[in-house]
Order: structure tokens, then C-alpha cells, then sequence
């Protein structure tokens, strides 16, 4: 398989062959002694020594912002650069404080106790909140909503509201998922920032609405009656809203792209371009405003470039994570694949080789009886039928039990997701619907009845649990015929990450 190149020059590289903690550690004990010894200087400054946590913004110097992306493994890129073409890497954030995102946008996330920052929201919101394109390359669970809502709500306070003329010209934001699943997800974070937007300054009365499949034309007709700023939307919805005229998006002036891999995996390409054909220009001609384009993604395909290089105005690439673990392979449009091959750290993984279905649910059982793992828990199967075999099995155990898969209606999926969500089900038992989007707080135990298709959704599987920098487990069932043909990749996959046990069976595999 090829090495995947990133597009730009080994200066530009802001981790590279730099490891200045390892580097400059005895020279500074050394430093120390000496003054000690001579009795000079004993008192004098000591900025060097200092970690950047214990520094004010403004001792901030080049090696700081260095180790401080090593210490959240950031890596940036710059291609927005000045009239002189020279590029300058924006630093990431400290923290929220820290940022030039408004008062109200920064009471908001203390209110909703958004404390610390995570690696890609330090990344990624001084970039966006600037109205620069930016490609975040980012692992599961990693907080990448917060990482576009808080520039939107930051830019869309120094925008007119809509009125009775110009609501008709669409909304100023337009986020596209790949699922309905994740689409309400997003439009559920929004509306707690606008709830409490509205709090804090009434004058603020923004709108947010999601298109997604399993509502009626006259339920969305109704919803926009009143204009929206901010529109989430599936790509095959929002293409039936366009060609029947229900929505235009004259004044778009936020594009975000979640999930943009999902997406494409998902057979979404061909909407994707065409939406993107509709938008404003994010490359404008002279005094023209220009869109303002984000795309989070796990993996990056040979599509997802494309439209990248496409749509995007020099776009700022963040990579959250070791660029060793990205990897490349293949060519096409199936091929070529780049991914943030890890899970977060917070995720303890185990595999365990089972050769019947009595087992497993035996299995099952113990973990589930063992009072371990607290609820939520959520359960991954490959089949809709197998879903409720094992949904049945489990409630005559008297576990209380959902189901989510495929052929569920969109309110039955709702549903499920509130009665886990509420405490009234403790156990989620699903397909790969449920594998990207779905953030339930607080999932304790993930378990792959049946193993993925392939390492990536596998990935988004466990992404479900260890989230918010909260512990989680991930527990595998492999069956060595079912699933030889992702043996030996999942062995790569499991040999790169913490706190996994790899048994004897899997090891035969390397």
C-alpha cells in the first residue's frame, strides 16, 4: 500500500522530527544547578522552565505552541496565506477563554459546562471562527460538533436576523450528515445553544431545522414557514426540498460537511456535488463575500479530495493524531483511503474468539449479569433479523431491551433512542445505523456480537462508548470462518492501540 503524502512542505509540518521536552530536559537541570551553585540568577526568569500550561498568553513562545501540539498530537497546515503568499499556522486554543469567540458564545459553553477544550475544538475553532475553510481529520469521538457550531453561533451574531424578505433567500448555514440519526443529534446541540442564546439576549432569536427523511413535504413546509438560519440535512432530503422548490440557499454563507467519509461510503457523492453546485461560490469573484466551507471527517478517500480541491477555498488541514498511523492504499474511488487509524484512548478494547451462537449468549449473559458495566449499553449486529432474535432472547431474560436498525420508521428510531437516553431501556441492541452519529451519554460497554464489515466502521462501533474524556469498553466476539477476511486488519488495527488484549487466535493473524 502507498504512504499517503500530505500536500505541503516539510517546513510547514508543525510536529515534525522536534521533540524539545526529550531534547532540552538536562540542559535545563544543568542551567538550574549552575545558578544555584553560583548564586546568580537564582531568582531570575524562568520562563523556559515553565510548562506552557503554567504560562500567561502573552509568555507564549514558538516551542510552546510546539509542545503544546505535541501534547495534544496536532498537526496543522496552513494554506491561507497573505497577499505576499506567506502562510501562518493559526495557534490552536488554550483555552475557551482564551478565544475571540463573543461573550455570549463563551457564557453559553459554561453554562453547558464545556470546560476544557479537546484536541480538534482547540485546532479547528480559531481557524473557523477567522471564516477560513478547514479539513478536520479527527478520530471517533473526538468532539468535532462543538468544533463547528461554536465559529457558526461566534459569525452568525454579526449577521442581520432574518426577516419577512429575507428568510425567502434560504438560510445563512446549511450542515450536511450522512444520517438521519445524526442530523437530529446535531440539531439537538444546536438548539442548546440557542435556547440559551435567547437567555442571555433576547434580540437573539435564531432557528434551527433538520431535513430528514421520514417527515412529510407539508411537515417541512410548515417548519420553514417562519425562515431558518440554520438548516441540517440529509443529502438525498434536501435534493427533493431544492428540485420542489421548498428551499433555496441565496445567502449560505457557512457550509458544514459532517462525516463527509460516511457520506461517501453511503453513496451520497453525486447529491453531495450537486448541493454544493447550488451554493454561493467559495471562491468569489472581487467584492463578492465568500462561503465559508468545513468538512470533518474520519477518513479521506480519493473522493473526499476531490471535493475538497473542488469546493474548498485553500483550506487549512488539521489532523488529530500520529501522522505514522495514517495510511494509504490502492487507488480509485474505493481506494486511496486515509484514516486516523486509532480510537480514542479512552476506550479499552477486548477480543475474545467464540465458535457458536449459544456461546455468545451465554457470554451475553455474564457480562450483562455481572453488574460490571452500568447502563446505557449498547449491543452491534450485522443483520436487522439477528437484531431482534437477540432483542427477544434478552427480554424473556428479563433485560430490558430496544432495537435499531434499518427497517425501523424514523419516529420508531427516535424512540429508541429516547427510551435509552430517559433510563426506561438499558440496552440498545443495533446495526451499523447506530455506528456513526448517535451520541448517547454515559455508554459503558460496547459489544460486537457479530464483528464489522471492515476496521472503520468497527472504529465507530466502540466510538460509542469512551467519550467526553470518559472511560469505556469495547468487547469483540470473533468467529475465526465469519470473519477471517478482517482478521489480519484488525490485528494491524488493534496492535496500534492502548489498553487492548490481543489473544493467541488473533496473533496467528499478523
Amino acid at each position: 500500500s502507498r504512504k499517503f503524502e500530505f500536500d505541503w512542505d516539510a517546513e510547514d509540518d508543525t510536529l515534525q522530527d522536534y521533540n524539545p521536552i526529550v531534547m532540552k530536559k538536562p540542559s535545563m537541570k544543568l542551567y538550574r544547578a549552575s545558578h544555584v551553585k553560583n548564586g546568580a540568577g537564582a531568582h531570575g526568569d524562568d520562563s523556559e522552565l515553565r510548562h506552557w500550561s503554567e504560562k500567561s498568553l502573552e509568555e507564549m513562545t514558538d516551542r510552546d505552541w510546539r509542545i503544546l501540539k505535541e501534547d495534544f498530537n496536532i498537526t496543522i497546515k496552513s494554506n491561507s496565506g497573505n497577499s505576499s503568499g506567506n502562510s501562518k499556522v493559526k495557534p490552536p486554543l488554550r483555552s475557551f477563554d482564551e478565544s475571540s469567540m463573543p461573550f455570549e458564545v463563551l457564557e453559553i459553553l459554561h453554562s453547558l459546562k464545556f470546560t476544557v477544550p479537546t484536541a480538534i475544538q482547540r485546532a479547528a475553532i480559531p481557524i473557523a471562527i477567522d471564516n477560513l475553510d478547514i479539513i478536520g481529520i479527527a478520530e471517533t469521538g473526538s468532539g468535532k460538533t462543538l468544533s463547528f457550531i461554536v465559529p457558526i453561533l461566534s459569525n452568525l451574531l454579526n449577521l442581520p436576523p432574518l426577516d419577512d424578505m429575507t428568510q425567502n433567500d434560504g438560510p445563512y448555514v446549511l450542515v450536511l450528515a450522512p444520517t438521519r440519526e445524526l442530523a437530529l443529534q446535531i440539531e439537538k446541540e444546536f438548539k442548546k445553544f440557542l435556547i440559551k442564546l435567547k437567555e442571555i439576549n433576547h434580540s437573539y432569536d435564531l432557528n434551527c431545522c433538520s431535513i430528514i427523511g421520514g417527515h412529510s413535504f407539508e411537515e417541512l413546509i410548515y417548519k420553514l414557514k417562519n425562515g431558518s438560519e440554520i438548516i441540517i440535512a440529509t443529502p438525498g432530503r434536501l435534493i427533493d426540498c431544492i428540485e420542489r422548490k421548498i428551499l433555496v440557499f441565496n445567502q449560505c454563507k457557512y457550509l458544514v460537511m459532517d462525516e463527509a467519509d460516511r457520506m461517501i461510503d453511503m453513496g451520497f457523492e453525486e447529491q453531495v456535488n450537486k448541493i454544493l453546485e447550488m451554493l454561493p461560490l467559495s471562491t468569489p469573484s472581487i467584492g463578492e463575500a465568500r462561503r465559508t466551507t468545513m468538512m470533518f471527517t474520519a477518513t479521506m478517500s480519493s473522493s473526499i479530495e476531490k471535493i475538497a480541491k473542488n469546493y474548498l477555498y485553500k483550506p487549512n488541514i488539521v489532523v488529530i493524531g500520529d501522522k505514522s498511523n495514517i495510511r494509504g492504499g490502492g487507488s480509485g474511488s474505493g481506494g486511496g483511503l486515509v484514516s486516523v487509524n486509532r480510537t480514542a484512548d479512552t476506550i479499552s478494547q477486548e477480543v475474545e474468539f467464540i465458535s457458536s451462537d449459544d456461546k455468545k449468549f451465554a457470554k451475553i449473559l455474564q457480562l450483562l449479569s455481572s453488574n460490571k458495566y452500568k447502563p446505557p449499553i449498547i449491543i452491534f449486529l450485522n443483520y436487522k433479523k439477528t437484531c431482534e432474535d437477540l432483542n427477544f432472547k434478552l427480554m424473556k431474560e428479563r433485560f430490558k431491551s430496544v432495537t435499531l436498525h434499518g427497517s425501523k420508521s424514523q419516529e420508531k428510531r427516535e424512540q429508541a433512542i429516547q427510551q435509552i437516553k430517559n433510563g426506561e431501556k438499558d440496552i440498545l441492541i443495533a446495526t451499523d445505523v447506530a455506528g456513526r452519529g448517535i451520541d448517547i451519554n454515559n455508554v459503558s460497554l460496547v459489544i460486537n456480537y457479530q464483528m464489522a464489515k471492515t476496521v472503520e466502521d468497527y472504529t465507530h462501533r466502540i466510538g460509542r462508548t469512551g467519550r467526553a474524556g470518559k472511560k469505556g469498553k469495547a468487547i469483540t466476539f470473533l468467529n475465526e470462518d465469519d470473519d477471517k477476511d478482517i482478521l489480519y486488519d484488525l490485528y494491524k488495527f488493534l496492535s496500534n492501540s492502548k489498553f487492548t488484549r490481543i489473544p493467541e487466535e488473533l496473533k496467528k493473524n499478523q
